[in-house]
């Protein structure tokens, strides 16, 4: 996303933490009605251009969205909904994504407002972790041809009484509009945006072995040193991590595994 409509997130983003730090705002039902306008716009694929039309005045696009939301959501929404209309988007799909990411910072400051936002992010990646080792799982909950229903049914089977309500609902979203996203993708999206709710970066931490409570806190101390925020470790075991560690953060990866150094001097031998 860039250009106007970067611009327009940020004007967004901003109005909703004015929202939600108000503590009379229910944050959880702004996000589902959040949620409930981007599905909308998802599948009108007519309104949500003419919503975003440059060529249509700020107000004429708010009065528009105030006819078809009035009486559907709550004030905040709507007047969340009718900012965002008059800014201007780069591209229409924009203000759909954007309203999707409001919908789960929505749920997220929920949950920090509940004091259980580590739990959710602990659970985003487990879960993260579940279907990526489960060629079944991830394929009944990406099937096409399943219906949103049996998806959500499939989930509250998993995830009901076990897992944070918040952690719930967000995979509950993303499995029944997944808007073209892989489950993965938009699992490590949320997991993102959990931890930029506390200001921090999430490092991916794969190990042989697991770490200790001292060994976790000096590689935290030492990331956070280096990227110069405080840093979340998501970890994992990998056996085949011969010894040593693979961090992620974002799209760089630190590598100092034995199994990499072995690689390298072979190809140094060879060459």
């Amino acid at each position: 996303m860039n250009g106007a409509s970067r611009d327009a997130l940020a004007t967004a983003r901003e109005r909703l933490d004015a929202l939600t730090d108000n503590t009379s705002v229910d944050a959880a039902k702004l996000a589902g009605e959040l949620a409930a306008v981007t599905a909308l716009l998802d599948r009108e694929v007519s309104l949500r251009r003419v919503i975003t039309d440059p060529a249509q005045s700020g107000e004429a696009k708010a009065e528009l969205a105030g006819r078809l939301l009035g009486g559907q959501v709550g004030g905040e929404t709507l007047d969340l909904v009718s900012g965002m209309v008059r800014s201007r988007w780069s591209q229409s799909r924009d203000l759909v994504d954007s309203l999707e990411e409001l919908a789960a910072t929505a749920d997220l400051t929920a949950a920090q407002s509940g004091d259980s936002l580590d739990d959710v992010e602990d659970e985003l990646f487990r879960f993260g972790r579940i279907v990526s080792s489960n060629t079944e799982l991830r394929a009944a909950l990406t099937d096409r041809s399943a219906s949103a229903a049996a998806k959500s049914q499939l989930l509250r089977s998993l995830l009901g009484g076990k897992a944070n309500v918040v952690t719930e609902r967000l995979v509950a979203r993303l499995v029944t509009l997944p808007r073209g996203r892989s489950l993965e993708a938009g699992l490590e999206s949320l997991s993102t945006l959990a931890a930029e709710r506390r200001g921090r970066m999430v490092a991916t931490v794969t190990t042989a072995v697991p770490l200790s409570d001292v060994q976790k806190q000096r590689l935290g101390a030492v990331l956070a040193k280096l990227y110069g925020r405080p840093m979340h470790l998501n970890l994992d075991v990998d056996p085949t991590v011969l010894g040593g560690i693979v961090v992620r953060v974002g799209d760089e990866v630190i590598d100092g595994t034995i199994a990499d150094r072995i690689e390298e001097a072979s190809r140094r031998m060879a060459g």
